[in-house]
């Protein structure tokens, strides 16, 4: 593990413009995160296998305690948490979108059901930083490559098509 550079925070209400080294030592940390060899799996298996269209479907399809489930778990907890980081202006957005949008790809499959499963879990919360991040994303790839989320999403919906029969 590298160790944390020091940062100079600038004066309380001024933005920073560029990136810095804390950024970059950030966003590679969040990369060796994900190359831990059981979140690197389920999200593999995420990316995938994964095609649960509601919260019933996904109950059936990986029940709790199955390792399906656990690697659910792992791979929506990291997206949030690193959403939460982003959000919080821990890392510079802008940056972040730079080089990945694999988040994105996990929104995108469990958006249609979220509500109902924050309902249902009496949690309004569940998985709003994850929610949030993948709007501003949304918004920042329209102004750059307006086209691309819809070639993205069409392009795993046909691969995971292909695995399912």
């Amino acid at each position: 593990m590298r160790p944390t550079p020091l940062r100079v925070t600038p004066k309380e209400g001024t933005v920073r413009e560029h990136p810095d080294n804390y950024d970059a030592d950030l966003l590679l940390r969040l990369y060796d995160l994900r190359r831990e060899a059981k979140l690197r799996q389920a999200r593999e298996w995420f990316v995938r296998e994964f095609q649960a269209g509601s919260l019933e479907e996904h109950r059936a399809q990986n029940p709790p305690g199955s390792e399906r489930d656990a690697f659910f778990r792992m791979v929506v907890g990291y997206w949030d948490m690193v959403g939460s980081i982003v959000n919080h202006g821990l890392i510079k957005e802008e940056f972040f979108f730079e080089n990945t949008g694999e988040f994105w790809v996990v929104w995108d499959r469990i958006r249609k059901w979220v509500p109902a499963a924050r309902t249902t879990l009496k949690n309004p919360m569940m998985w709003h930083n994850l929610e949030t991040l993948a709007g501003k994303y949304e918004a920042w790839m329209e102004k750059r490559a307006p086209e691309a989320l819809a070639a993205l999403r069409e392009r795993l919906q046909k691969s995971t098509a292909k695995k399912g029969s």
